[in-house]
């Protein structure tokens, strides 16, 4: 399995940005999806996953009413729609995948085989 994230950026606070992740493989659809970030100085964080099993969705209380994942399975693409940023959501982000868990059971980095390369979003003040 390969993932790509894109979509990263600069934008000023209050401003939105679309990540994406496209990964390869046949079992994109039942995997679930999740995205992390990385500021500088800090530990990899949970921000939002998305299951196979009718899309379930769990999010970071940090990001929960701001950021909303959804997935395509026809493109094998999840996106994460990231309104309202504060500079304090600058991070690398990190798409990850699995085929072990979904919901709040895929909010932990150990819940995840494959990982993808990171896109950096930077938000001004």
């Amino acid at each position: 399995v390969q993932l790509q994230a894109s979509g990263g950026g600069l934008v000023q606070a209050g401003g939105f940005l679309r990540l994406s992740c496209a990964a390869s493989g046949r079992t994109f659809s039942s995997s679930s999806i999740g995205w992390f970030r990385q500021a500088p100085g800090k530990e990899r964080e949970f921000v939002a996953t998305i299951g196979w099993n009718a899309g379930i969705t769990y999010y970071a209380d940090s990001v929960k009413g701001r950021f909303t994942i959804s997935r395509d399975d026809t493109k094998n693409t999840v996106h994460l729609q990231m309104n309202s940023l504060k500079p304090e959501d600058t991070a690398v982000y990190y798409c990850a995948t699995t085929q072990r868990y979904s919901g709040s059971r895929a909010s932990s980095r150990a819940s995840y085989d494959y990982w993808g390369q990171g896109t950096l979003v930077t938000v001004s003040s």
